[in-house]
């Protein structure tokens, strides 16, 4: 009995101990993630901030970049603490294991001087442009769809380059989101109540991608108001910040992402990984009625398109600063998509393999042809685009933030579908893109989202894929007026573009982000309506357009220059859940 009762104290001591431990690790994590710091939430999806803001498509990822704001951090750092922390939080959305896009304008820095650049970190491809014909692989599901990640070394760059704080205090709001967990909300349920389904009509799923299954989803389990904690991606991240890019050398987690990937059919080495090297490149830079964009250049298409499409619209007659909100205004916004996306599926590629004539796309002259095309009913696809102008050569999430400076970045991150590949790192807790499917892998075929793209899109060796990825900046003659972009595949552009029209035109950022939008990408000819523009739709039927339903076009994330000048409106998608933060 004796022996029995000393046992049992030495238990309840153990026990006692780890939750002594357990009590410690949690205030410290609270610490962490919510000691005072001047950075105020906003209750709703929108508010006003006076000096700086951050709005990203999680509250947590606001919170972590405006804390690297009121501890005198600038856009960058604010940023790139978001995107650390929207790998954690938005798992099925970007991450670790994909890839992006940056534009970062700094005016006024006190470290780095006036800046306007942008940063290509988008993933690269290990495999050649017949290799999904001859062997039959998909470029959605499986090792065979993943890309050479690019975020990591996308992010540090950024930071090194640009930024002002260290990294170990930036990527802390991460490693606590990792260790403390989150919280599922509705987009986050909805989006795995579908998933789930499929993973039920499909059994074998289960085991072959046991962290979405198990982890994310908690075996077809997962509701809202269910946290989830991942300790594993806390480990992936603690070696980031020690060792870097290096960090895929050490402690096996480049061979372990190998391994992942190609047990399911990849193509992956570890030396692709350390490899990888980010492109610093000048941004696309248009100027429209008086406001100058900044965007982000091929492989992103969407800079070209929403400039293309401003452009189109400034022929046609119609200021950023007038609502489009009659009937002939959104069919020649229809039209002036219809040629952009027809632009962007024949001549789009990454300009370091495939001239691509962006020149000549926005060229006046053919501007002013294009527009002159548009009449009061549309046409035919082929009716659509520049002519030939060259020889014929065969998930996503988003950030926007403001510092006091004036400076602003517009952050774009992806894994493309939901869940990218559904390939799971297990032992370090994230998943891997399945971007490959954004290239033309089939000659003909439309992709994921319907996209039908030509032969300059095909993968080749360190190639990398055309995107959707919208990240813009936006300039008055007084600074930054507004920072947006958007998740959603090709929705992006759209739901980009009609936000910041809303905002020109004299919207709030909340009624900006909030209104209705419509989409139309060339193919399929039809105008998507999400639910709340159904009464859009008689009109532009009358004019000959084909009408269908979208649930949502694109998550934008908006800040805009108050017209007061009392602060930043800063606004997160209601239709994703987010909600922005600053001070």
């Amino acid at each position: 009995r004796w022996s029995r009762a000393v046992s049992g104290y030495a238990v309840v001591m153990q026990t006692a101990r780890l939750l002594v431990s357990l009590i410690a690790l949690w205030a410290m994590l609270i610490g962490t993630a919510c000691a005072p710091s001047g950075v105020r939430s906003a209750e709703g999806f929108s508010a006003t901030f006076k000096h700086a803001a951050v709005a990203a498509d999680h509250p947590m990822a606001s919170e972590a970049g405006a804390r690297m704001l009121a501890r005198g951090g600038n856009a960058v750092d604010a940023a790139v603490a978001a995107s650390f922390t929207l790998s954690v939080v938005r798992p099925y959305s970007c991450g670790i294991g994909g890839g992006g896009f940056m534009v970062i304008h700094l005016p006024d820095d006190p470290t780095h001087g006036p800046v306007s650049t942008a940063i290509n970190y988008r993933e690269t491809s290990p495999v050649g442009p017949d290799f999904y014909e001859s062997t039959g692989a998909s470029s959605t599901v499986g090792g065979a769809a993943v890309g050479v990640p690019g975020t990591v070394p996308g992010l540090l760059y950024a930071l090194e380059r640009y930024g002002t704080l260290p990294l170990a205090e930036v990527i802390a709001p991460a490693r606590a989101a990792a260790e403390r967990g989150f919280v599922v909300d509705d987009h986050y349920a909805g989006m795995a109540a579908g998933l789930i389904r499929r993973f039920e009509a499909e059994p074998a799923m289960k085991s072959r991608f046991p962290l979405v299954w198990e982890r994310f989803l908690c075996a077809g389990r997962v509701r809202v108001g269910d946290r989830i904690v991942n300790p594993a991606q806390g480990r992936a991240l603690a070696l980031i910040e020690r060792h870097g890019q290096a960090a895929f050398a050490s402690e096996h987690m480049g061979e372990a992402v190998v391994e992942a990937a190609n047990r399911l059919g990849g193509q992956l080495t570890v030396g692709m990984l350390l490899g990888y090297e980010p492109v610093e490149v000048r941004p696309l830079i248009v100027e429209v009625a008086g406001l100058t964009f900044i965007c982000m250049p091929p492989p992103s298409s969407g800079g070209t398109t929403i400039a293309q499409t401003m452009a189109i619209l400034g022929a046609l007659g119609v200021d950023p600063g007038d609502p489009v909100d009659t009937g002939p205004e959104r069919h020649r916004l229809v039209e002036a998509l219809k040629h952009a996306f027809a632009d962007r599926s024949r001549w789009m590629a990454d300009p370091a393999f495939e001239p691509v004539p962006t020149g000549a796309m926005l060229d006046p002259a053919n501007i002013r042809r294009i527009a002159g095309s548009i009449g009061g009913t549309t046409r035919e696809p082929a009716a659509y685009g520049t002519p030939d102008v060259l020889p014929e050569d065969g998930g996503t999430s988003h950030v926007s933030a403001v510092d006091r400076w004036g400076g602003a970045v517009a952050c774009t991150e992806s894994i493309n579908l939901e869940f990218g590949s559904l390939v799971g790192v297990d032992a370090f807790g994230f998943v891997l893109n399945n971007e490959m499917d954004d290239f033309t892998t089939r000659r003909g075929r439309p992709n994921a989202f319907g996209l039908t793209q030509s032969d300059r899109n095909l993968p080749a060796l360190g190639k990398r894929p055309l995107s959707s990825m919208s990240p813009t900046i936006v300039l008055d003659d007084r600074g930054v007026l507004a920072v947006g972009g958007a998740s959603g595949g090709p929705r992006i552009i759209t739901g980009t573009l009609q936000a910041l029209l809303n905002a020109l035109s004299g919207m709030d950022a909340g009624a900006a982000v909030a209104a209705p939008r419509l989409h139309h990408q060339w193919l399929p000819d039809r105008v998507g309506l999400e639910p709340a523009a159904g009464a859009w739709g008689e009109d532009l039927a009358s004019r000959g357009h084909a009408i269908g339903e979208l649930d949502g076009v694109g998550n934008v994330q908006l800040i805009v220059r108050d017209r007061s000048w009392a602060g930043w409106q800063a606004a997160s998608d209601p239709r994703k859940g987010g909600r922005p933060a600053g001070h």
